[in-house]
């Protein structure tokens, strides 16, 4: 659950993003180190060309940080994202105390592992699906190593394996904490069926709980037409709701809304998710104006982007920061790493938590990032803020 603010503290930040953007591109030397793989030379006949040497260079003044990353098959656009925003994390950084290597875990995560881990790394950054972290973690558990991934499945956390990804559990958390304090009381939910859905349904239930609201009302579906219109018509014949959280992706907000409109709740606040955010035509369906939703916030993000295009001669998958977090994670608890010695997790518990492109957060005691969420209005042009992000975890 997203924490709630109480008393000022100091921030622990990594740099004035300000500041990067103006980094000279000088520092060329400090980015990722692609994993050598030498041509051989041109056969001299009768002899064989020598076969190419395994390896990476030695480094007696650099922790070496492995960035585990599909490169091909259907992830490989978000993958690549993710190393290239590694790579600028490094170069505007400086990164002179860390050496990353990305390996391709879409050839198989037990494979890159175990190649990481031969090539010396000391800490994991990635991998990015779930089922890949269950591979990694007890590999990478038994060497000593931790794992800083960019899942949002909370059931991989723990036990050295710490998640970067936004976890729906603490969007839904302040969306209902936002609208408690707006006044509304009675909440429903129209769940899809599956892993995430689960997620957010147990989220929806504990947050109104804690809000002090309460819960009337919650219809599963499949993700089909007919379900979602059956589901629809099934949360119809219990009004009296005044609130109720679509835990979804906009494309089903847009054809739910609708039709809850029609119903006799048609008054009531919908509610949506972070996953929201990537859609930025929703007010284009009158019937989600005025929808809240909570999400990261962007102003940090958007300054990423106009470098990452500068770089790259394209746009940044929206996952594409958390490698560049990640990346500056390193960086900044590096400074205290002895080169050969283990990754300080320690470290990673700070309280007062970091600073990144996504905001501030910090690891709870589960692993999960905790982060300062805003929440958003949809509105006819794309959303608007009506309550901004918290600055840091000491107050607002």
């Amino acid at each position: 659950m997203a924490d709630r603010i109480t008393r000022p503290q100091a921030r622990r930040s990594f740099l004035g993003l300000a500041a990067l953007a103006g980094l000279s591109l000088l520092m060329a030397g400090c980015q990722m180190v692609p994993r050598p793989r030498p041509a051989p030379p041109q056969p001299v006949e009768p002899a064989p060309a020598p076969e190419p040497t395994p390896g990476l260079p030695t480094d007696t003044d650099r922790n070496r940080v492995a960035v585990l990353v599909p490169l091909s098959g259907e992830n490989a656009g978000v993958g690549q994202s993710i190393a290239n925003a590694a790579n600028l994390a490094i170069l505007d950084t400086g990164g002179k105390n860390v050496r990353i290597t990305v390996y391709d875990t879409s050839k198989g995560a037990q494979a890159a592992v175990n190649e990481a881990l031969a090539d010396g790394n000391r800490l994991f950054l990635g991998p990015l699906l779930a089922e890949n972290v269950r591979i990694v973690a007890p590999i990478a558990a038994r060497a000593g190593v931790p794992v800083i991934a960019f899942s949002n499945d909370a059931s991989v956390a723990g036990n050295g394996v710490y998640l970067m990804g936004f976890d729906p559990a603490q969007a839904v958390d302040r969306v209902v904490d936002y609208a408690r304090s707006q006044g509304l009381e009675r909440f429903a939910g129209l769940i899809p069926n599956g892993d995430y859905g689960r997620r957010a349904s147990q989220a929806l239930i504990a947050s109104v709980e804690q809000a002090g609201g309460r819960m009337v009302a919650m219809q599963t579906y499949d993700r089909s037409a007919p379900s979602l219109r059956s589901a629809v018509t099934r949360l119809n014949e219990q009004s009296g709701y005044d609130a109720v959280l679509i835990a979804d992706n906009g494309r089903i907000g847009i054809g739910a809304a609708p039709m809850i409109k029609e119903g006799p709740s048609g008054d009531a606040r919908i509610l949506g998710t972070e996953l929201w955010k990537s859609e930025g035509n929703l007010g284009t369906t009158p019937a989600l104006r005025g929808s809240w939703f909570a999400s990261v916030p962007d102003n940090m993000f958007n300054q990423f982007r106009t470098r990452y295009r500068a770089r790259y001669s394209s746009n940044p998958y929206r996952l594409a920061s958390l490698g560049y977090d990640a990346v500056l994670l390193a960086v900044r608890i590096g400074q205290d790493w002895p080169v050969g010695r283990p990754f300080p997790a320690a470290e990673l518990g700070n309280p007062e938590g970091f600073m990144g492109v996504d905001g501030a957060f910090r690891f709870g005691e589960n692993g999960i990032a905790q982060r300062t969420l805003e929440v958003l209005q949809v509105t006819p042009s794309g959303f608007n803020t009506v309550s901004p992000a918290p600055k840091s975890f000491g107050g607002k």
